[in-house]
């Protein structure tokens, strides 16, 4: 199905995945994305929608942490006019703008509780109520609900509906992190840089094996979306040029070095000998003596860290 060619890479667990999700596109049941933030989970729910026999009708997206729980309830489902302070109008909501498509929910987990109550009503019974209505209405329409965290951990602490979870859960996907397909980096990249390439109308840029090799190794916590951002950054920056591993962020060069924030020196200002004694004496407690260690934590050579032990006092 070409409707997944938005989806780049040819890794076997993404591969998997795309036969899983074609799979759920030939049926009408509702889906479950599970992801990490920045793992996609909105294109994929896109090609599945534009798979399935709803692929003509709307496709309405809605990120349930993105509105205040007292407006929540009236975009879902709409409201009457007068039903509250500023419900000037009878307004639909987003059910009724998506009848006969898919309505995306994303961080479904942010839902709020009381408003988990009418989202399992209409997907037993298909009735959405309009806020200030009495009579309920029926809609036709497709639920494909994505998470970044737990849910089942959710319905333990009691913060959402275990009967809405598993009515959720019927299908559920799992998309792996960047870091578990990571054979798929070089990929995305060409994509990316050529997408750039044309929006912002640049030269194309290119990739040395350096960089390409560090950029494998390092652990991507924001997932394909922190790869893209990347990538625009240096289209626009390096425009024609090779990216060499130099011109790299330094967390991608060093990906393992903790990030450590400095020292601020005091107004008063320190005794710097007493400092390093302290650093020295803090270091030989932590490897129980191991001068090689010792060295190695504080960034010295043995024959250095020797002579300043000297320096002090150690012995």
């Amino acid at each position: 199905m070409s409707q997944f060619n938005s989806i780049i890479g040819q890794s076997p667990t993404l591969e998997s995945l795309i036969r899983s999700a074609k799979m759920v596109a030939a049926t009408d049941v509702t889906v479950l994305l599970h992801g990490e933030t920045g793992t996609g989970k909105e294109i994929f729910a896109n090609a599945i929608q534009k798979a399935s026999a709803r692929a003509d009708n709307a496709f309405i997206t809605l990120n349930c942490a993105a509105l205040p729980e007292s407006l929540i309830e009236s975009e879902l489902f709409g409201h009457r006019k007068g039903s509250f302070t500023g419900a000037t109008a009878n307004t639909k909501g987003l059910f009724q703008a998506a009848d006969g498509g898919t309505l995306f929910l994303d961080e479904i987990n942010s839902l709020p509780y009381t408003i988990q109550a009418k989202l399992l009503r209409f997907l037993e019974s298909g009735e959405c109520l309009a806020i200030g209505d009495t009579k309920p209405y029926h809609v036709d329409v497709r639920i494909i609900a994505a998470t970044n965290t737990d849910l089942l951990k959710l319905v333990t602490t009691k913060e959402f509906r275990s009967d809405l979870y598993y009515r959720l859960n019927v299908v559920p996907l799992e998309l792996p992190s960047l870091s578990h397909r990571n054979d798929d980096i070089e990929a995305l990249i060409k994509h990316f840089m050529d997408r750039m390439a044309v929006t912002h109308t640049t030269e194309a840029t290119k990739f040395s094996k350096p960089a390409l090799k560090a950029l494998k190794a390092y652990p991507w916590p924001g997932n394909v979306r922190e790869l893209r951002n990347l990538c625009e950054r240096l289209s626009i920056l390096m425009a024609g040029n090779t990216i060499e591993l130099e011109h790299l962020p330094q967390e991608f060069i060093n990906p393992n070095t903790p990030k450590i924030d400095p020292l601020l020196l005091p107004e008063q200002g320190i005794e710097l000998d007493a400092l390093e004694a302290n650093f020295i004496q803090q270091a030989l407690n932590r490897t129980k003596g191991n001068r090689s260690k010792t060295a190695k934590l504080l960034g010295l050579t043995r024959d250095t860290l020797i002579y300043r032990m000297q320096k002090h006092g150690f012995h």
